[in-house]
């Protein structure tokens, strides 16, 4: 889809979905269609995902939860998020979250748009409708991925227990 400034709308099955890690996100609407302001999407994560602690140099992000809860940690802060739960993670600040409970169901939007092409570019279209089975990341794949996107992979994925 490209830029149409009269607007859009999908149905709640619609968007491109994509197998990102160990979660599912479906973009709802990129920079193609915002021009270039911000990237929306649904995702979908089982308890114990998280992506590696990051920070991402150009983009804010936020995250609406729907189902599950989430432990967020954001420049030495924690947060406990369940369902209606928001969290907004400003640029240059490290943060990472692992899903507590769940699965988890939630709304993420990143601005300026761009997140989309490190979800296409480590990611995978599903085969299947649901979670990927889970397997371990492709490291150097995500760091030189991330490097091109100006995100900084600072350190592992937080665990269920907080470390």
């Amino acid at each position: 889809m490209s830029f149409d400034p009269r607007g859009y709308a999908l149905a709640a099955d619609a968007g491109e979905p994509w197998w990102f890690l160990d979660s599912r996100m479906t973009l709802k609407a990129t920079g193609e269609e915002t021009h270039g302001a911000f990237t929306f999407l649904e995702w979908h994560a089982p308890v114990g995902f998280g992506p590696p602690r990051h920070v991402h140099r150009r983009e804010d992000e936020a995250f609406y939860l729907i189902d599950g809860e989430l432990r967020v940690e954001c420049d030495g802060r924690t947060w406990e998020l369940g369902p209606g739960g928001f969290v907004l993670l400003p640029r240059g600040l490290e943060h990472c979250f692992v899903v507590t409970a769940g699965p988890v169901r939630g709304l993420q939007l990143t601005a300026p748009a761009q997140f989309e092409r490190y979800v296409r570019g480590i990611g995978r279209p599903p085969d299947a409708d649901g979670l990927p089975t889970p397997s371990a990341p492709d490291v150097a794949a995500l760091v030189a991925a991330a490097e091109e996107l100006a995100i900084d992979i600072v350190g592992p994925p937080m665990s269920l227990d907080g470390a």
